[in-house]
Order: C-alpha cells, then structure tokens, then sequence
C-alpha cells in the first residue's frame, strides 16, 4: 500500500510518501523561498571563461550561475556539438541569456543554468528548441511506446521537442494534445516576458512543492492521500480535480481533534532520524555504514548480528540483497546526488555478485530522479552514480558539529610522556 501524507506548518510544507509503512520519498520547502530548479530569468553574462569553456551569469542569486558550453550549444546543431568553438564566439560579457537552473547552489557553487529549456506538464516535458519525441524508459511496454512516440510526433511542430512522461502511459491523445498547448502557452509568456524584463529578473518560476507532488507523483498506485490542514485540503482538492480529477476519492482529511498529529501516527519523525544516521540497521540485523564526503558518498555493508543459517556464503548474500534494496531506498529519501560507492560484503559466487546488483538496480526503478548502476570494480566494489540537482536533504535538519566539524573527532592534543615509569613498568636507571 502506497500512501502519501501532506503536512503544513507556518511557511514550511513537508511531504511524505510510504509504501507498506515504510518512508521512501520525504520532501520539504519554505513557501518564502520555495524551489530553484526549473525556474527561468533573464540574466547578464558577467564574465567569459575560454580556459574552462564557461561563463558566469547573474540571474540575481548570492552567487553568479555557472553556464558551460554544452548547455549553450543547441542539440540540434550537430556540427558544433563535434567541433565545438570557442565559448567566446558565443556569449560576451554583458549580453543578456534567456536560462533556466538545472541545479540548485551547492556548498561554495552557484546554480547552474542551461538554455536547453523544458516545461514539465502533467502528461509530457515540452522543450520549445529539442526537435525530437522521447518516452520515458520506465514505459516497458514496446506497442505503448510506439503508440505515444507516435501521437508525439503528430501534436509536435517543427522544432518542438517533447518528452512523453512515465504517468502519460494510457492516456488519450486529447489529454497530450491539451497538455502541450497549455505548456506552449507557458512558452510564449516566457518569451514576451524576456522581451519586457531588465536583468536578472525571473520570468518563469517553478510551480510550489504541493503543485509539482501531484504534478508529478499522483499516479494509480498511490491509495491514499492525508492532508492535515482543512485549507491546505481544500487546495489539494482544488489542483487534484485540474491534474487528476480520478484521484480525488482518495483524498483524505486527517481530523484536527485528538493528541496524535497526521506525522506522529506515522512516525516520520523516527524514520527519518534512523534513516539519516551514520549506522542504518537492517531488519536481519546487518547494518550500513553511510559516509558523506565532499566528493562522493560511501556505503559499506556489514552482517552485524545477522549469523545466518545455512552457511557464510548464503548468510552474506542474504544481507547484500536485503543491503541492495535499503541503499535504493535510502538513495531517494536522502536525495543524494552524485558518486556513490557501495562495499557490498565479499561474495564468492559471480552469480550472487550479478544478483545484487540486479536486485539493487531493480529497487531502484522507482526512484523519479535518474539513477545508474555501473557494476562492480575491481576491486569488489560496486558503482553508482544518481542525479544531483538539489542539495542533500540531511543537510536541512541537521547541522554539523561545532566542535568536531562533522569528523566525529575531537583534536585533545599530543599524548604525554609517562612519569615514573616506562612502557615495560620499570623505573629508568
């Protein structure tokens, strides 16, 4: 059973979704500041990098944003992508670029931008300069793939480019056809606002976190949708019955009366804190080790207090496959992005070592944000890269240590010689 809770408090909106219990997607966000990917401005070239083939743009963040050549480049200007030019023939200190934020500010970075621009609609992603039709890989059937690709290409003009949307599986050309114009509409109010606008302005910004979590991740499987705020319902409702009128019988009011709260009864609060320590127990009794660093993240496995039954071999690829399907899980309710390196435990069968790491890649197929399995090193360990778009979402509550840094440690100084005695415990002569 999947179900999805919704909890407002003050400015701050936070969203949960479970399956059988379990916490596997957790997103939060101000309604003051709300999210920066997706959003759209007019910025100003501040200055032009021919060494890194880059230029910084100010879009009216802190942080000037982080422009590359690639993201200037058109697709479709195949001749450029293979023999690229100089950035400098392209962009000029204070020209004015029409990009959108493809990544949130991170650590010491800025933002970074593209001009390969996407609107997200409920059934479909348009991209006004892409000139081609996508469909979503987590579509596996071959004759609905054909059968979208195909309506794709007859809604799309010359030029357009569209990619049609895992949820857009089953739906009638009318519904695409109405998505599409709603987001060339978007498109074209963009444009006159850039004509309009003095940089850095913005002139499209993303929707709010209500709107994009039902935008989309209402689907058909989701059983279940608990809101605790009548207002806040009464919004749900109203987006509900615009993006998914049939999913309006499963919205529910959670009761404002009574001592346990809609995330109490849940017990989000633990799940979280478990989920985003440094050790993470299994339900066999292994655990993970999970360490963040600035360049990727390490996960080692460990069989704990899990003996097993049968033998090491099969007590060790017991807790690989139990570890595969927590790492996925863990993946996407930690948002993290980036490098991962995962040391599963020593398996002396290549076939136990080709099942986890199908049994990890399996789990993660649901994960909305893209996420590769690469295989196994050498070295026995197993690689994997995910998306990062936004920061860790750790790093909203929770706080590095004043003291340590965030090592664990703390510096007490050199060890002090010994008085009296030496190490064998005889006075010196």
């Amino acid at each position: 059973m999947k179900t999805m809770l919704i909890h407002e408090e003050g400015e701050l909106l936070q969203t949960a979704v479970l399956h059988n219990g379990r916490i596997v997607d957790f997103f939060m966000e101000r309604s003051e500041t709300g999210g920066l990917v997706g959003n759209i401005y007019k910025g100003r070239v501040v200055n032009v990098l021919p060494g890194m083939q880059a230029a910084f743009v100010d879009i009216g963040l802190n942080k000037n944003a982080f422009l590359y050549i690639d993201e200037l480049l058109q697709p479709t200007d195949e001749k450029r992508q293979r023999d690229k030019p100089s950035i400098t023939e392209l962009v000029r200190p204070g020209q004015e670029l029409l990009v959108q934020v493809i990544k949130e500010p991170l650590g010491s970075k800025g933002a970074r931008v593209t001009s390969h621009y996407s609107l997200p609609g409920r059934w479909l992603v348009y991209m006004p300069n892409a000139d081609y039709v996508g469909v979503s890989k987590k579509i596996e059937s071959e004759s609905e793939r054909n059968r979208l690709r195909g309506v794709g290409e007859s809604l799309r003009q010359r030029g357009e480019g569209i990619i049609m949307r895992t949820l857009a599986k089953g739906e009638s050309e009318e519904s695409l056809r109405s998505d599409l114009m709603q987001l060339r509409q978007t498109w074209e109010n963009v444009r006159l606002r850039f004509k309009a606008a003095k940089p850095p302005e913005p002139v499209l910004l993303e929707a709010g976190l209500l709107r994009r979590i039902f935008r989309d991740m209402l689907s058909s499987d989701i059983d279940e949708v608990w809101v605790d705020d009548p207002a806040l319902f009464e919004e749900a409702a109203s987006m509900i019955r615009e993006l998914a009128p049939a999913m309006e019988g499963r919205l529910r009011l959670y009761p404002a009366h009574g001592s346990v709260s809609l995330f109490e009864k849940y017990g989000i609060a633990e799940q979280l804190n478990a989920a985003f320590q440094t050790r993470v127990w299994l339900p066999s009794g292994g655990y993970l080790i999970w360490e963040q660093t600035e360049a990727l993240t390490v996960i080692d496995v460990n069989t704990g207090k899990f003996t097993g039954t049968s033998g090491l071999e099969d007590t060790v690829y017991r807790t690989n496959l139990e570890a595969a399907d927590e790492i996925a899980r863990l993946l996407r309710l930690r948002d993290v992005g980036g490098i991962v390196i995962a040391d599963f435990i020593d398996m002396e069968a290549s076939t136990h070592r080709e099942a986890v790491r199908q049994r990890l890649e399996e789990s993660a197929g649901g994960d909305r944000t893209k996420c590769q399995i690469h295989g196994w090193t050498r070295l026995g360990l197993l690689e994997i890269t995910r998306k990062k778009t936004r920061e860790n979402v750790g790093l909203q509550f929770y706080q590095l240590c004043e003291t340590c840094g965030g090592s664990g440690r703390r510096y007490v100084g050199l060890p002090k010689a010994r008085r009296g005695a030496d190490a064998g415990g005889h006075r010196p002569q």
